[in-house]
Order: structure tokens, then sequence, then C-alpha cells
């Protein structure tokens, strides 16, 4: 056997074996450790933000010998105000209700046995990702609060980012008293690493991947853990004859042009004809406005300014400042285009018609479907959660944003009194 892959291989089976004893620990830690250590990594990550930055320096300074895409250095690239959300987020995860040993259902047998379900870790998680340091951080949090132990793998490109802000991490677990392999991160680059971990049964529960189409195909093909993941975020905004002007230009907007490199951000304008009979050109000349490239089909692809479609840029994750436009006629046409060309993430419809956004919502299965919303609220944080491990859009177990109490399961405790079966 090769020695890197020998090394990966003994390194993933080390780090999942601490993982292991640490994730057994925190099955039953008490609610008041974990609220103590993600405050503690919160205010350490607050204390160390020169350092962070200066690693992060680090990492952009790689990224630009790499010739990476504006996109993906926005992804790897951290602020004061990135940090502050950072801190931020391991602060509202904290204040959540612990997800661990909550009693979900009970009832009485007529055998007289007493049956709870109860919500339990699900144990060692494998996230792997690509640049976005700030994951380090938000699946070490979540994981954490649901009582799991982590093993991170980030991506080359952020590794000095994610192993400063893993510091704080540690930081915080060892001042709450927790054990500090709660929260690991493999500290090479070597990729092989990342087949150890898809191969790692026995040691990792599941593996969630975050990153583009090609490192969430990888895993989805090599897997041998279950995964939780999606593919694509190819989000559609559909705007319908009904919709209100001056909403849904902020929405279009904004769902485009907020960040371009997140999977939220809408890949695909799909226009109503009654729309377009009514308002015009209005929401392509503000995307043109703002430097977004529009690839239109039909009488769109007339509109000065824009680029004519070709068909393969309908159901494609630019994740760049780029988003495909067709016309439809009507809710119906715009339900079988995204249903072709979806990824099951996050739709959303611009209408005031209550019969139709319910339509909509009826007959499209995505994760995440909105109403006179921008697809860019497809987030954790903004539901809530504090932050998200991930998006998930297949459909067993996780759908939707990944947090807190995603990351359990459940198990059933059987009460009787002496109880025999005849």
């Amino acid at each position: 056997m090769d020695g890197a892959i020998e090394n990966a291989e003994t390194l993933i089976a080390r780090m999942g074996e601490a993982a292991r004893a640490a994730a057994s620990e925190l099955a039953f830690a008490s609610a008041e450790r974990k609220h103590a250590a993600l405050i503690a990594a919160a205010d350490a990550v607050q204390q160390r933000e020169g350092e962070i930055l200066a690693a992060n320096a680090r990492d952009l300074a790689y990224a630009a010998e790499k010739g990476l895409s504006p996109a993906m250095v926005d992804r790897l690239t951290l602020t004061p105000a990135r940090l502050r959300d950072i801190v931020d987020s391991l602060r509202a995860i904290a204040e959540q209700p612990d997800p661990v040993g909550r009693v979900l259902t009970e009832w009485d047998r007529p055998n007289g046995l007493h049956i709870q379900r109860v919500s339990t870790p699900l144990g060692v998680l494998g996230v792997i990702y690509e640049s976005r340091p700030n994951v380090t951080a938000d699946a070490g949090a979540l994981a954490l609060k649901s009582g799991n132990a982590v093993i991170l793998r980030g991506g080359t490109d952020s590794i000095h980012s994610s192993a400063a802000i893993h510091d704080c991490m540690v930081l915080g677990l060892r001042a709450a008293g927790l054990p500090e392999t709660a929260i690991q991160i493999v500290p090479i680059r070597d990729r092989e690493a990342v087949a150890a971990m898809l191969r790692a049964q026995g040691l990792i529960d599941v593996i969630i991947p975050r990153g583009g189409k090609g490192l969430v195909g990888l895993v989805q093909r090599e897997a041998r853990v279950p995964v939780f993941a999606h593919l694509e975020g190819i989000c559609h905004v559909y705007a319908d004859g009904d919709a209100d002007l001056d909403k849904a230009r902020r929405v279009v907007l904004n769902a485009k042009t907020r960040r371009t490199g997140v999977c939220g951000s809408a890949e695909c304008l799909l226009m109503d004809r009654a729309f377009y009979t009514k308002h015009g050109d209005v929401l392509i000349r503000d995307l043109l406005d703002a430097g977004v490239e529009v690839r239109a089909e039909g009488v769109l692809a007339d509109i000065p300014g824009t680029t004519p479609a070709r068909p393969e840029d309908f159901g494609h994750e630019f994740l760049d400042s780029i988003i495909a436009a067709r016309l439809v006629n009507g809710v119906d046409e715009a339900i079988a285009h995204i249903r072709c060309h979806g990824s099951g993430h996050t739709e959303s419809i611009l209408t005031e018609n209550d019969a139709t956004a319910a339509r909509f919502f009826q007959r499209l299965d995505s994760a995440i479907l909105m109403r006179n919303a921008s697809t860019q609220f497809a987030d954790g944080g903004e539901f809530g959660m504090g932050a998200e491990i991930g998006i998930a859009t297949g459909k067993m177990h996780a759908r939707g944003p990944v947090g807190a109490e995603q990351l359990t399961s459940f198990k059933y405790l059987v009460t009787g009194d002496g109880t025999t079966r005849p």
C-alpha cells in the first residue's frame, strides 16, 4: 500500500476511535456543559480575531496562486464582520434548547407497557467541506449541541483558517471539561483522507459533504457510510402573473446578487407571460443593471444586453453572477420546468394569489419552498437554528437546513412492571 494512503488510513482510524470515545461521553453530557463550551468557543473566536484573519490571509494568498474564481474566493474570505457572524452563531446555538433526551412522544399499551420515543445523538459525524472556513465553527457547534462527536475535513484552500477556528472550538471544550477529541479536524491536505473517511464504517455514522457538485458527487458515489447531502443548489424564482411588482423586483435582485456563490443563490428566473405583458422587461433590466449576465430564451433573448441561453443553462448551478431566464405559461408550466431542471433545494414563487401559491407548494417537493421571499433565506441561521451543517435535499431523515435537532435520531424506552408476553 502507498505510504500516503497508509498514513491517511491510519490517521482517520485513530481519529475515528477517539471520536467514538468522545461521542459516548457527549451522549449524556449536560446541557449546561455544552452551553459553557459553546460560549467559551465564541469568546475565543472574538479574542483571537487577529490570529484568525492572519491565517485567512495565508489561505487567500494560496487561493490567488491557484486562480480560484471570485465566487470561491468570496466563500473563503473572512472579515471582521464575518467573524462577528461566527461569534453570534455560536452564541445562538448555545442558547437553543438541548435537542438530546427529549421525549418526542409516549403512550401506554393495554399490556401494561409504557413506551417513550426519546431523541438521541447519531454518534460520530464526518463533515467534508470546501472553502467556507466558517463551516468549522458551524459544524463543530451543531455537532456538540446535538451530543455528537465530529471529524472535520476542510478544503485544502482553507486549511489555515479552519485550523485557527478549530483551535477556538477546542478551547471551548477544554473550558467546559468535555473531551477535546469531540471536535477534530484532519490536519493534512492529502485527498486520500477524504477517501478514508468515506470508508470508515464502524467509526463514522454519517458523512455530510458541503461543497460543489464534484465533491458531493464523489461522496455519494464512494461513501460506505450513510450520507446527508445535496448535489446542487439549482434554485428557481417564479414571477407569477399576480406578483406584486415592487416585491418581485426586490426579491429577484436579492435572490441572485446578495451572494452569488452560495447554494441558495437563484440560478433561474421563470417569468409568467402575464407578468411580462404587464411589466415588460423590468426584472431582466434590474439584473443587467446589477452586472448579472442574463442567459435568456425566446423573446427575453431580444432584450438588449442579454445573452442567448443554451439548453444546458437550464438546470445548471452557476455559483456566479449569471442567471438563466425563461418565459412560462402559468404556474403549471413553471412547476413542470422546476421538476425537470431543479435539484430539490429551494424554489420561490412571487404572487399575491393564494390559490396559485398553494398549488406551487402542493405540487413541488423541493426541500424548501418560499412565497414572496428570497431564496437566499435557505439557511439554518435564518430559520432560527443558529447555523446549519448543510442543506439536505434527500428524503430520508433530514431535509432542508440541518441543524442540531436534525442531527439526532431516537430510541425507544419501554417500562413495565414485571410484564410478560403471553
